[in-house]
């Protein structure tokens, strides 16, 4: 059942409404899964989260929060949440599944105030429990804060340690981040933001709020992406330029790396809390952002089509047809076709309606694998030659029951090409990659990749070429799943989705 949870002078509460209990009765929550699994034996990298923030008196904050996660939605599928204020009291609500699923618009209609934040959660640090949903609320006796965070933190048991025992309800970063922000109610929010930041290590896009004030910050590597926008009548921070066009807002720039901003009928006040050493993540190019979003200047989908020209340099083949694997080989398949001069076309279906499954297979339905998610075009692919796109490949499964599939509807040739490098290290900034030990390029040369796919051959973008179609230099990104080298150390015993649980 969801929770609202609470918070004003007297503290938290946490009530439920039958509004609440008749609506999730005959909801179907989801599974975590996203949309573009393919082969659940083969989880494709976990987006990190989505988060939005909105100052706006006189707007509809509850209903822009929607929308602005709505469009966030492919950045996590495990749980949503809106916190809002009128200027007296923190109201919260969430619960497990999708922002269709968590929000109607009886729902929305108690969700009043003048600002609000939202998150959609993939977990990277914590189960997916109800409990470690955002945004997480912490409550003093001077007010509430609420806060949303993108991203992964490396220290979280050292910051842990920080707080009495029984402080924490949740087992994730936020939930500790959030009790730091309260701690110390003598002074501002911002004050403290300023002070416990630069202690703070790994990847955060925050978006946090009290009942009158909105603040966003980003980690001095700026390893998530956040950018803020101009209402009318307000102002907006969020994960992706793509939400900001959906609630109507003019992009005005990305919040910097190390920079603390907040939001109120002031207007907008920026504090440096560090010094900007931007690592923006590749692998938002690669997959995670949306390809209307806008990174850095220039729009995902042009840096995919790139890729994919350089990908028909660097790995040229003779065919007959160019297809990608849909919808994330899309775009470079669209250069990989423009460069090579071989015709693009569409030869493999994919069911839109699978991202959630509710109903386990039987033992004949499973065996069929990929099928009830992609089917081939026969008439498309027999007797052809391909070249099948994709962004990357983690176990290999999906790829391999592709090429399998291709070859039994009569394609004489399968030729695989990859726009990232080979994904051969884990990521602790937020996404949730395979371990090493499961990457299939961790312990694998593209040779061996290559024959454990049964294809005809394999190619993968260069690193040096994905860079380069981003036009960021190398030293201002993060390419550490590519290339082993993290930007911030890693303490590997203090580091994993579950390090709080097993502590605990």
């Amino acid at each position: 059942m969801a929770r609202i949870t609470e918070s004003g002078l007297s503290g938290p509460r946490i009530t439920s409404g039958p509004e609440a209990q008749l609506r999730l009765k005959h909801v179907l929550k989801g599974d975590g899964r996203l949309g573009h699994d393919l082969d659940p034996r083969d989880r494709a990298p976990q987006d990190a989260c989505g988060v939005f923030g909105v100052w706006a008196p006189g707007e509809d904050v509850s209903k822009l929060t929607y929308y602005g996660l709505y469009a966030l939605q492919h950045r996590g599928q495990e749980s949503a949440g809106i916190a809002v204020s009128e200027g007296s009291r923190i109201l919260v609500y969430k619960d497990m599944g999708l922002v269709a699923q968590v929000f109607d618009e009886s729902v929305l209609g108690t969700l009043r105030g003048h600002l609000a934040i939202g998150h959609c959660r993939y977990s990277t640090t914590g189960s997916s429990v109800w409990e470690n949903a955002q945004p997480t609320l912490s409550s003093t006796d001077v007010g509430g804060l609420a806060l949303a965070h993108n991203g992964n933190l490396i220290n979280t048991p050292e910051l842990a340690t920080r707080l009495p025992t029984g402080t924490i309800r949740a087992t994730t970063d936020t939930e500790v981040l959030t009790s730091l922000l309260a701690q110390d109610r003598s002074r501002s929010i911002e004050d403290s933001a300023a002070e416990l930041l630069p202690q703070v290590k790994g990847a955060y896009s925050l978006v946090f709020m009290d009942e009158k004030t909105l603040y966003a910050a980003r980690d001095p590597q700026g390893i998530r992406p956040m950018v803020l926008g101009r209402l009318e009548r307000g102002w907006v921070v969020a994960s992706e330029t793509a939400a900001l066009d959906i609630v109507g807002a003019t992009f005005v720039r990305e919040v910097e790396p190390g920079e603390l901003l907040t939001i109120d009928e002031q207007g907008v006040r920026s504090r440096r809390f560090a010094l900007a050493e931007p690592k923006g993540c590749l692998f938002e190019y690669v997959y995670l952002a949306r390809p209307d979003t806008t990174i850095a200047g220039r729009g995902v989908q042009a840096t995919r089509v790139e890729v994919g020209r350089r990908l028909a340099r660097e790995h040229p083949v003779e065919a007959d047809l160019v297809i990608p694997t849909p919808e994330s080989g899309t775009p470079a398949a669209i250069g990989y076709a423009e460069e090579s001069g071989i015709p693009y076309g569409q030869g493999l279906v994919k069911n839109s309606y699978v991202g959630r499954t509710f109903i386990q297979p039987s033992q004949t339905i499973r065996q069929l694998g990929i099928r009830l998610k992609l089917n081939p075009l026969r008439e498309v692919i027999a007797g052809k030659r391909l070249v099948v796109v994709d962004d990357s490949i983690v176990r290999g499964n999906t790829q391999r029951a592709i090429v399998k599939m291709l070859r039994e509807a009569g394609a004489t040739e399968v030729h695989v090409r990859i726009s990232s490098p080979p994904v051969a290290w884990p990521c602790f900034y937020g996404i949730d990659f395979a371990t090493k030990v499961e990457l299939i390029a961790g312990s694998k040369s593209v040779e061996q990749i290559r024959e454990s796919l049964n294809a005809d051959s394999l190619g993968y973008i260069s690193l040096d070429g994905l860079t380069e179609s981003t036009t960021l230099p190398a030293e201002r990104l993060c390419r550490a799943c590519f290339d082993g080298k993290y930007p911030i150390p890693i303490d590997q015993d203090n580091v994993g989705k579950f390090v709080l649980e097993a502590k605990a």
